[in-house]
């Protein structure tokens, strides 16, 4: 399986990831890499804001549509900083939860 470097400015065209539209670029790009048999590095470096509603919707929403095993396998997340990281982890958390209520 072949991996693929996608860079959040570089999709987003900003250092801020902050709306739910850029989030959904991600999310686009992730479910389509997924579908090729892509595995994904998702690279935050050179992010120097991050928003719930930009977490939900690239990330959040991949657990409406995948199992967290295939999400740990195939995706691995990069350069995130430390507080960000604390952010998407209650993010996963919820949408977990979430996601798991409406199976």
């Amino acid at each position: 399986m072949e991996k693929k470097t996608i860079n959040i400015v570089d999709v987003i065209n900003d250092k801020s990831a902050v709306s739910q539209d850029d989030g959904g670029k991600v999310y686009d790009i992730l479910t389509r890499s997924f579908s090729n048999n892509e595995k994904v590095i998702l690279d935050f470096k050179n992010v120097e804001l991050v928003t719930s509603s930009f977490l939900n919707a690239a990330i959040g929403q991949l657990y409406s549509k995948y199992e967290s095993t295939f999400l740990n396998e195939n995706m691995t997340i990069i350069n995130i900083n430390s507080d960000d990281d604390e952010l998407l982890k209650l993010v996963i958390k919820r949408a977990k939860e979430y996601f798991k209520k409406k199976i």
